[in-house]
C-alpha cells in the first residue's frame, strides 16, 4: 500500500496501480511538469484524501486516476487493465461502467429532476429503460432523497444538490468514487452530513478517493497522501476521528 518505485504493474491484489507516473503539459514555450514520476497502490474499499497546496499535482493526479487524462509516461492499471494506452472511447466507457464522479460544483442540469439527472450515467452506458428505474431510485434512496425524487436542482438546498450528485456517481455501481472537494461549496454543518454519508458508503464497502485542502476533511480518510510539486511528500494511515 506504500509508495513504490520502477516496477510494472503487479497482481498483489491492488484496484488501482500506478507506476512511476508522469504528466507534463506545454504551454506555449513552457513545459509544466505536474506530475513527476507518482507511484501508489490504493486497494478496494480503501478510504483515501489527497492533499497539497495549490500547483502541487493533486487535480492532474485525480484526473489521471478517473481516466480524465492519462500520463505522458509511466503506467496505470484500474483492476488489472492498462489504462494509458487506452483510446478515448475505451477511457470514455472506463470513466461510464467504474468510477463515480463527485465534483464541487455539483454539475447537475438545472432543467432535470432529482430522477433524470441521476439517470444520465446509465442511459450513456446503454442500460435498458426497463432496468433504469429500480437503480435509480435506489440509489437515490440510498442517499436519503426519495422524497425529492422529481424536484429540479433550483428546488434543492446546496446539501441536496450535492446529494444528488454522490446518487449520480453511485448508479452505476462504480468501483471508486472520486470526490473532488466534495464539501468547497457548503457551510460547515452541510459539509460534515455530506462526509456523514460518504463514511457510511465506505462503512458499507465502497473505495473512496476524495480531494481535499481541509484537514478535518482529510480526517475523515484512513489514508492521506500529500503531495508538493508533483512528488509524494508523505503517504500515511491515519487513525479516523472521532466525535
Amino acid at each position: 500500500m506504500r509508495p513504490t518505485n520502477g516496477n510494472p504493474p503487479s497482481t498483489n491484489g491492488a484496484s488501482l496501480e500506478l507506476r512511476d507516473v508522469v504528466k507534463t503539459y506545454v504551454m506555449g514555450a513552457d513545459t509544466v511538469h505536474a506530475l513527476r514520476g507518482v507511484s501508489l497502490d490504493i486497494h478496494r474499499n480503501e478510504y483515501v484524501a489527497v492533499m497539497g497546496p495549490s500547483g502541487s499535482g493533486k487535480s492532474t493526479l485525480m484526473n489521471v486516476i478517473g481516466c480524465l487524462d492519462v500520463p505522458t509516461s509511466g503506467t496505470y492499471a484500474l483492476e488489472g487493465q492498462m489504462v494509458a494506452t487506452m483510446s478515448e472511447y475505451q477511457l470514455a466507457d472506463i470513466r461510464n461502467q467504474r468510477i463515480g464522479f463527485v465534483f464541487q460544483t455539483f454539475n447537475l442540469i438545472p432543467r432535470s429532476n432529482i430522477f433524470h439527472n441521476v439517470e444520465l450515467p446509465l442511459i450513456y452506458a446503454g442500460v435498458a429503460k426497463s432496468k433504469r428505474r429500480e437503480r435509480v431510485e435506489s440509489a437515490i434512496d440510498r442517499v436519503g432523497l426519495a422524497n425529492r425524487i422529481k424536484h429540479k436542482p433550483n428546488e434543492l438546498s446546496g446539501g441536496q444538490r450535492q446529494r444528488v450528485a454522490i446518487a449520480r456517481a453511485l448508479v452505476g455501481n462504480p468501483s471508486i468514487i472520486l470526490a473532488d472537494e466534495p464539501t468547497g461549496n457548503l457551510d460547515s454543518k452541510t459539509g460534515d452530513e455530506i462526509m456523514a454519508l460518504l463514511d457510511e458508503l465506505h462503512a458499507a464497502g465502497q473505495t473512496i478517493i476524495l480531494v481535499t485542502h481541509e484537514d478535518y476533511i482529510a480526517e475523515h480518510a484512513h489514508r492521506i497522501i500529500r503531495l508538493r510539486d508533483g512528488i509524494i511528500e508523505s503517504d500515511q494511515v491515519v487513525s479516523r476521528r472521532t466525535g
